[in-house]
């Protein structure tokens, strides 16, 4: 039960401060630049920032053998999800148009802006590089195969699909590249922690390896620049959220049958098949993860869908009506979804 409060808690946290981007947006607080730009400040500021100081405090050369796992399950998680989503859409008959819109949203997550908060309120700061892997996995993919998948299935077949390699390095990722020297080089780790200025103690979550519980703890201090900085990610991504839940129109969500399959394969499958290659690596390969890498790769396999969609459905004809109503019903069934993820994945 303590799991359960715990992702009860947490995720209602997520949701005030979804609700209040959601009430100020809709109160016409903000223009249509304020998101661009809320945008940029978290994917390239705070968050590269925020993944700098969790690799600096949480991080040992040691742990890089894991990453590398890591990135090996997730890879095959999202392909073997195409092509389970493959077969479905193949089998359901489903129309040129939203085929692409259903196999990229049953396999691609929004790993920042929903799955990064997400994931430091329930096990802290210290998974924040475990969700950097599943983000660097599913963004790659995303923006190569997954933008082939959907201009594929243009309907006008007038698509030319073209491979936006730079999202290959994204922003983000150079948090995680700078940090290295500094994780391998003890005299590199000395002089950032004696520098008050952009080091120092903050106010942040701890996580109990033994109770599986994170908890909110205060680490006394000089707050420096970058753990300030960093800490902004969490609030800030969940306050576009509600932004974005208020631009697309909650009362305009509609559920039909291709909508419940994609969020039954967001939801139930992909976290499915990822729970059963952590098995299997455990079990067979004998790589053994701990607790909060395995935790979040299945937490992660099972946040919404990317945010997006809407615009490549845009891009390349699809049904973009039905692909910013898979984010919108997505977006929201997550709060539902995650406390039982999280009571499951405890048992």
């Amino acid at each position: 039960m303590d799991v359960f409060w715990t992702s009860v808690q947490s995720v209602l946290m997520i949701v005030i401060i979804i609700g209040i981007g959601y009430v100020a947006n809709s109160a016409g607080w903000f223009n249509d630049k304020f998101s661009g730009a809320l945008s940029k400040i978290i994917m390239r500021v705070a968050l590269p920032m925020s993944i700098f100081n969790a690799m600096i405090n949480n991080f040992k050369p040691a742990s890089f053998s894991k990453l590398g796992a890591g990135v090996i399950y997730v890879f095959l998680a999202i392909m073997i999800g195409y092509v389970l989503a493959w077969l479905l859409v193949k089998v359901l008959k489903v129309p040129k148009g939203r085929r692409g819109l259903m196999i990229t949203g049953i396999n691609f997550a929004n790993t920042v802006f929903i799955g990064m908060p997400l994931n430091v309120a329930l096990f802290g700061s210290l998974s924040q590089p475990y969700v950097l892997v599943y983000y660097i996995v599913n963004t790659a993919l995303l923006w190569t195969f997954g933008v082939w998948i959907i201009a594929s299935d243009d309907p006008t077949g007038k698509a030319d699909a073209k491979m936006d390699w730079s999202h290959l390095l994204p922003v983000p990722l150079w948090g995680f590249i700078i940090a290295i020297p500094f994780v391998f080089i003890t005299p590199l780790l000395n002089f950032y922690n004696h520098l008050p200025f952009l080091s120092g103690a903050t106010l942040g979550y701890k996580y109990d390896p033994i109770a599986h519980v994170a908890t909110q703890v205060y680490t006394y201090g000089t707050s420096g620049v970058i753990p300030a900085v960093g800490a902004l990610v969490t609030p800030l991504s969940l306050f576009y959220i509600g932004i974005m839940l208020s631009n697309y129109g909650l009362k305009q969500m509609r559920v039909d049958f291709h909508t419940i399959v994609v969020l039954a394969g967001r939801f139930i499958i992909s976290p499915i098949v990822m729970v059963i290659i952590v098995l299997i690596g455990t079990k067979v390969a004998g790589i053994h993860l701990d607790h909060v890498f395995s935790s979040t790769l299945i937490i992660q396999s099972a946040t919404p869908t990317f945010a997006v969609m809407p615009i490549l459905a845009t891009e390349y004809h699809g049904d973009v009506k039905f692909a910013t109503n898979i984010v919108a019903v997505a977006s929201v069934l997550f709060v539902v979804v995650i406390p039982v993820i999280m009571i499951l994945e405890s048992l």
